[in-house]
């Protein structure tokens, strides 16, 4: 399967795939599958920008809002996590991942899909020590704490993560695993980014948990975005396997963004990728659901020493117990209005929460907790559920012809 690695959108999604488009006609090849390493920068309309963590002067609408009104169709199928610059009330309605448009999938705080035979794991957001034993707290609309603190990695997403077995092909997450630079040319690195050097020299450069969670995962390829430079290395674990790393820059003229790779076995030229949930992944969400908070205090997860359950790598009969189709359902509504450049202009609200019927169906499927929901419950809040918006002409016909 070929796939095109991009590293912060930064929002730019016709420059992305303009761009793939460009290599594929200069190579003679097709790209099966585009994944974004995060800052995609999902912004509907102009309350979603509004709960972007950017200066106001930077907010910027950029492209995304074709994709999701239907205006433009994604050409290629197209997956991401979530940086630090997103449109946080919009992921939060899909925490375990969901479409945000037609062919463009969000892989939630967490996830693990397999697309081609090839197994994906991935982790939103960065890394903040003092955020990383909270619950998911926040909902819009943010404050300026808030709108910074929601894409803060949280212990039980990591800690799920490492209930997996098997191999896994791909991680994803923004930033880099700590240490990575040991392990690649550090010297070049820090000629092109100086400034990274102190953090470098006191192994403090990046994230301790993905740096844990490389190690114990020990996928075939890492692929991270976030500090604006292409960076590459390989990890030599102890059982003699590898794993390939590669960071990308940011979607800008003369930068080293995208990057095309081969993973898994050769797809079918005329095959429609499918994405599919893993069924361990399902497996180990529903039998730690109850480790879910959305309160503003510790969160420890359960280990050695206590009387709890602490090991929950799902044996043969737990994952039997989770019956599902594993085909992730194509099931996209948009259900705000979209930006229109003709008739809208500065808005300085944000939007209330509101529920996503993608959200509400894989949690009554699967048995579980919608952490937002939760949270508009103890705010006695109406649970509202978003429902589909008019949509114009072209968005039914990119619909019905999927």
């Amino acid at each position: 399967m070929r796939i095109a690695v991009e590293g912060c959108a930064h929002g730019e999604l016709e420059k992305i795939y303009d761009t793939v488009e460009y290599i594929e006609k200069e190579q003679g090849i097709k790209v099966d599958l585009l994944i974004c390493c995060g800052d995609f920068q999902s912004t509907r309309n102009l309350e979603d920008l509004n709960c972007m963590a950017v200066p106001p002067k930077y907010r910027d609408i950029c492209t995304f809002y074709k994709y999701y009104s239907g205006e433009k169709k994604a050409p290629i199928l197209t997956m991401f996590i979530g940086g630090n610059h997103e449109a946080s009330n919009y992921l939060q309605e899909l925490p375990y991942g969901g479409w945000v448009a037609p062919r463009i999938y969000y892989l939630g705080y967490a996830g693990v899909i397999t697309v081609g035979g090839v197994r994906i794991a991935g982790l939103s957001g960065i890394f903040k020590a003092h955020d990383y034993h909270k619950g998911h707290f926040e909902m819009p609309p943010y404050s300026d704490s808030t709108v910074r603190s929601v894409y803060h990695i949280r212990n039980l997403e990591v800690f799920r993560l490492k209930q997996l077995s098997g191999k896994v092909d791909v991680c994803l997450s923004h930033d880099w695993p700590r240490g990575i630079y040991h392990h690649g040319n550090a010297e070049q690195l820090m000629r092109f980014k100086p400034f990274f050097r102190e953090e470098i020299e006191r192994n403090t450069l990046g994230n301790e948990t993905c740096e844990d969670l490389l190690n114990f995962l020990k996928p075939n390829y890492w692929f991270s975005a976030h500090l604006h430079c292409k960076f590459a290395a390989t990890v030599q674990h102890d059982e003699g396997t590898t794993t390939k790393f590669l960071a990308l820059d940011k979607c800008l003229p003369n930068r080293r963004f995208l990057q095309i790779l081969e993973v898994g076995e050769d797809v079918a030229k005329q095959e429609e990728l499918k994405l599919y949930y893993d069924h361990e992944w399902l497996t180990i969400v529903k039998l730690t659901n109850h480790l879910l908070s959305v309160k503003h205090v510790t969160n420890y997860m359960p280990g050695p020493g206590g009387t709890e359950r602490y090991q929950f790598t799902p044996t043969d009969e737990e994952k039997a117990s989770v019956e599902m189709n594993l085909v992730i359902p194509e099931n996209f509504v948009p259900t705000v209005d979209a930006f229109n450049p003709s008739t809208d202009h500065k808005v300085h609200s944000q939007p209330a929460a509101q529920l996503n019927p993608q959200t509400t169906l894989f949690c009554d499927t699967l048995g579980i907790d919608d952490p937002l929901r939760l949270l508009m419950i103890i705010r006695k809040m109406p649970l509202n559920v978003g429902s589909a918006v008019e949509m114009p002409p072209q968005m039914n016909e990119s619909i019905n012809t999927e």
